[in-house]
C-alpha cells in the first residue's frame, strides 16, 4: 500500500510538472506569434512597439493592483521607498527597455530567426554574471558559450531575409534582459526579497509604463495621431494583452513549481516548435546553414544545462551528505552524555 501511494504521487507530480510545461509552451508561443502577427506590416500592420508594450504594462498594472489590494490574492511586500527607487526601479527600467527592444524586432526579423538569437541568453547571462562576480569564470564554460555564439553566427549567415537593425535590436533585447535577471539575484534575491508573478507586476509594470512613456511621446504619439491610429481594436489588444499577462503567471508556476532549469529545457523545446511554426504556417524561409547554426547552438545550449543539472545534483548530494553526518554527530555526542551520566551515577 505505501509503495503504491508513492508511486501515485510520484505520477502525479510528473503530470503537474509536464502539465505546467504546457501551458509555458503554449502561452509563451501564442504570445509571441500574437505579437508579431500585430506588429508585422504583412500581417495586422501596427508597427509600434511601444505602443503595445505600453498596452501590456498598462493591463498588467490594473489586473495586479485589483489582485494584491481588491481580491487580496497576494500580499504586497514590505519595502521602503528608498528600498524601491534603488532596486525595484532599476529592474523595471530594463524591463521596459527589453520588452522595447525585443517587440521591436518583431517588425524586422523572422520569428524563427528571433528564437535562434535567443539562443545567445545563457551566454549574455553567464558574461554578465562574471562580469558581476555572481558568476564564477571556468575555462570550459566559457567554450561552451563560445560554441553558443559561434552556432548563432552561422544560423544568422545563413539568414534568408537578414537585416542588420533587426538583428542589433533583438540582440540589444538579449543583454539587456541578461542584465536584468543578474540584477534581480544582487539587488532584490540577495537581500531576502522575493516576488511572485503578481508581485512583480504590482512593482515593476508601473515602472515600465513610466519610462515607456517617455519615448513614447517623441517617437510613436506624433504618427499615431496623424495617422488616426490611436483607436485601437479592444478584442485584438484585450486578448493579447491578457495572453501576456497569462504568461507571467505561468512563469512564476513553472519555476516555483518545478525550476528555473526546467524552464529552460523547456525553452529549447518552445524554440524548435515556433521555428517549425514559423516555417510551415507563417512561410517564413528556413534555410539548411539556419538549421545548421542553430543545431550547434542547440547542442551548446543543450550541455550547459546538462552540467547546471549535474551542479545542482552534486550541491543536493553535499547538502544531504552534511545534514547526515550533522545527525550522526548529535547522535554520538547524546550517546557519549548518556555514557557520562550513567558513569557518575
Amino acid at each position: 500500500m505505501c509503495r503504491g501511494a508513492i508511486s501515485e504521487g510520484v505520477l502525479k507530480k510528473i503530470i503537474l510538472s509536464y502539465t505546467y510545461v504546457a501551458v509555458w509552451i503554449f502561452l509563451s508561443f501564442t504570445v509571441i506569434v500574437y505579437n508579431k502577427y500585430i506588429l508585422d506590416r504583412k500581417m495586422y500592420n501596427w508597427p509600434y512597439p511601444i505602443s503595445l508594450t505600453m498596452i501590456h504594462m498598462s493591463f498588467s498594472t490594473s489586473l495586479a493592483y485589483l489582485l494584491v489590494r481588491v481580491f487580496k490574492i497576494s500580499d504586497p511586500v514590505t519595502m521602503s521607498w528608498e528600498f524601491y527607487f534603488k532596486s525595484v526601479v532599476p529592474i523595471g527600467l530594463l524591463y521596459s527597455i527589453s520588452l522595447w527592444l525585443s517587440n521591436s524586432a518583431y517588425i524586422y526579423l523572422s520569428v524563427s530567426f528571433i528564437q535562434m538569437l535567443k539562443a545567445l541568453m545563457p551566454v549574455a547571462v553567464y558574461s554578465i554574471g562574471v562580469l558581476f562576480k555572481k558568476e564564477q569564470f571556468k575555462s570550459e564554460t566559457m567554450a561552451n558559450m563560445l560554441s553558443i555564439s559561434f552556432g548563432v553566427a552561422i544560423a544568422a549567415y545563413g539568414e534568408a531575409k537578414f537585416d542588420t537593425w533587426g538583428l542589433i535590436l533583438q540582440l540589444g533585447a538579449v543583454a539587456v534582459e541578461a542584465t536584468r535577471l543578474v540584477l534581480i539575484q544582487i539587488l532584490l534575491n540577495s537581500r531576502g526579497v522575493s516576488l511572485n508573478a503578481i508581485t512583480s507586476l504590482y512593482y515593476v509594470a508601473p515602472c515600465c509604463l513610466a519610462f515607456l512613456s517617455i519615448p513614447w511621446v517623441f517617437v510613436e504619439y506624433p504618427i499615431l495621431k496623424e495617422s488616426s491610429s490611436f483607436h485601437l481594436d479592444f478584442f485584438i489588444f484585450g486578448t493579447n494583452s491578457l495572453c501576456a499577462f497569462a504568461l507571467n503567471l505561468a512563469v512564476f508556476l513553472l519555476v516555483g513549481k518545478t525550476s528555473a532549469l526546467t524552464m529552460n529545457v523547456a525553452g529549447v523545446v518552445k524554440d524548435w516548435l515556433l521555428i517549425a511554426f514559423s516555417w510551415s504556417v507563417i512561410k517564413d524561409t528556413v534555410t539548411p546553414i539556419n538549421l545548421c547554426g542553430y543545431g550547434l547552438a542547440f547542442l551548446g545550449v543543450g550541455y550547459y544545462n546538462h552540467s547546471k543539472l549535474q551542479a545542482l545534483k552534486a550541491k543536493e548530494a553535499q547538502r544531504s551528505h552534511d545534514e547526515e553526518a550533522g545527525r550522526l554527530l548529535e547522535e554520538r555526542e547524546g550517546t557519549e552524555k548518556d555514557g557520562a551520566r550513567q558513569n557518575e551515577s
